[in-house]
């Protein structure tokens, strides 16, 4: 594996971040970071795939993937931001941070480049695998992918349809996906990180560092930046019918409703 592309994704990212943080405290709007971000990995996942010297079916997915994941997700981030969508959890960082925000951010902000780094070097594992294309566990990988951008696709929507509606100013989002869990979209985000490790793994054992795509995205979403702040929130917001909800459903994986008692006979 050549070192100097590793060093230049490292440092590429580090200065997207730091454009991110410019921006952010030039107009206010933290939604532009995840845009940003979104597209710094996408971009950084392209050139660590093209730049691979692995087998050329594998690398030309790992693009196609990538490039979709970023399109999708740094689109609906970056039109939503467009549309004056504050995110709740950067709001409320900024608040607790006071007059050390501007500084402190941008050390937060520079630890996202460094997570951003571990994704785009697992699509590097990715591309530099040279065993045939395709191989069962690559196609495993594929529909993996379509899947998690298929679900992450269909729970933004439901939420930005309820988000349209008069009810969405005081209740919570149960329609389609939501219904089993409370963040399918950070399902499917992970979900879709699951799929590098299939197209990855081969011989060389090093190429299990690829498992660290799916326990990072894990990690973040569910114990650091994803659900904790964004719960804290509707607790603050919706009170105790969040806490309701948390009763009912799933935080993260999906799956059947739970009996709440004191919701018994009310509408979703």
């Amino acid at each position: 594996m050549d070192i100097l592309p590793i060093i230049a994704f490292a440092i590429l990212l580090s200065i997207a971040m730091a454009i991110a943080w410019a921006i952010q405290r030039t107009t206010g709007l933290s939604g532009w970071i995840d845009t940003i971000w979104s597209v710094a990995v996408g971009i950084g996942g392209i050139l660590a795939a093209l730049l691979a010297n692995g087998d050329t079916g594998r690398r030309t997915a790992a693009v196609l993937m990538i490039a979709a994941w970023a399109l999708r997700l740094g689109g609906h981030i970056g039109w939503r931001t467009r549309g004056g969508g504050e995110d709740p959890r950067y709001a409320k960082l900024i608040e607790d941070w006071g007059g050390n925000a501007s500084w402190r951010l941008f050390i937060f902000l520079q630890i996202q480049a460094l997570a951003a780094f571990v994704l785009v070097l697992v699509i590097h594992l990715a591309g530099i695998n040279a065993s045939p294309f395709p191989r069962p566990a690559d196609l495993l990988g594929l529909a993996v992918a379509i899947a998690a951008l298929a679900g992450e696709t269909v729970s933004d929507a439901q939420l930005a349809k309820f988000r349209r509606t008069p009810q969405a100013k005081t209740e919570i989002c149960e329609a389609g996906l939501w219904r089993y869990s409370r963040h399918p979209n950070y399902f499917f985000e992970c979900l879709f990180w699951c799929c590098w490790p299939l197209l990855a793994i081969s011989s060389p054992l090093w190429t299990w560092l690829s498992l660290l795509a799916p326990i990072l995205m894990y990690a973040l979403l569910v114990h650091v930046s994803g659900i904790p702040p964004l719960e804290e929130h509707m607790l603050r917001s919706r009170g105790d019918k969040f806490r309701a909800l948390q009763r009912r459903v799933n935080a993260f994986f999906p799956g059947p409703r739970k009996h709440d008692p004191a919701h018994q006979g009310k509408q979703p």
